[in-house]
């Protein structure tokens, strides 16, 4: 065989190896585990495949499947995972994987569910979003998935919120836009309740306005140090359904995941801190920690 029949050779067989290694060439956003629809990946203790991205009126819904990566592995509890959606979007939207879909009304799907201990099967919802041409994927994450020595925690309370951070903390500049603070009750509460002895009694809850921003450069090399993107986190929470379903709606958490086409990280989000009143109001904090995410893409 000469020379130039075996290079072609060698060619051809490396070709064929990487096309059947099953690597996924696309970029991976924030150092997330990246696939496209339709695709598997393992990610806290999990074999998730996202399939069926589809629109009913102002829902993004998405049919999931999961399994354990492996058999008695640690993996996260089904109600600790969050899905969200990924694009140039104005605002994130999330859901918790189990219960996301109490808003929708359609019986045409089996919302999201455990239905063994080793088994994940169903529907999740995400909305309402309108601008349908935005989205570009599904995200998934645990707010309890945390990746160690990355937290930064900030006071919170009211009626001043989150003072703009420094930077230097976390590569990102953390800022309360809106501050809404309400008894259990649903009666709001004004910054002239702070002289009123009786007002932080029993329980309530408290709706944070956030800005997050960011250099894309600086917050993608971060990103790959850590190993993971970023999440806020508002605490304290309860589980849901909580005392407000504002708070159910808003939760107490959101992964910071722009879009890998801006040049910036600019993130405008709702949280919810609820329980006791002066643990949800004069106590609350804003935390931004590590964590690994997955991010499935249409394209």
């Amino acid at each position: 065989m000469s020379l130039r029949a075996l290079i072609a050779v060698m060619a051809a067989v490396v070709m064929v190896a990487s096309a059947c290694s099953g690597d996924d060439s696309r970029p991976h956003p924030y150092s997330t585990q990246s696939a496209a629809i339709g695709q598997s990946l393992s990610i806290l203790g999990w074999n998730i495949s996202l399939t069926n991205l589809r629109f009913d009126a102002d829902y993004v819904l998405v049919d999931v499947d999961g399994s354990p990566s492996q058999k008695d592995a640690p993996r996260a509890k089904p109600e600790d995972l969050r899905f969200g959606l990924y694009g140039a979007l104005t605002h994130p939207i999330e859901a918790n994987a189990m219960g996301g879909c109490q808003d929708v009304t359609s019986l045409a799907l089996q919302p999201l569910s455990a239905p063994a201990p080793d088994k994940l099967s169903g529907t999740v919802c995400l909305g309402p979003q309108r601008d349908q041409s935005q989205v570009r994927g599904i995200y998934l994450y645990s707010p309890k998935e945390r990746i160690p020595d990355t937290a930064a925690a900030y006071p919170a309370a009211f009626p001043v919120g989150v003072l703009p951070t420094n930077e230097n903390d976390t590569g990102l500049v953390l800022k309360t836009s809106t501050i809404d603070a309400f008894r259990a009750d649903g009666s709001q509460l004004d910054p002239s309740a702070m002289g009123d002895p009786n007002a932080f009694s029993g329980n309530g809850y408290m709706l944070l306005g956030l800005e997050i921003d960011g250099l894309a450069a600086r917050y993608r090399d971060d990103s790959a140090k850590r190993g993971g993107p970023m999440m806020a986190l508002a605490a304290p929470t309860l589980p849901p359904p909580g005392l407000s379903h504002a708070c159910d709606i808003y939760g107490a958490s959101v992964l910071i995941l722009p879009d890998s086409s801006r040049d910036g990280v600019q993130v405008k989000a709702s949280l919810c801190t609820q329980g006791d009143i002066n643990r949800a109001l004069l106590y609350a904090t804003v935390s931004l920690v590590g964590t690994h995410a997955a991010l499935w893409t249409t394209k």
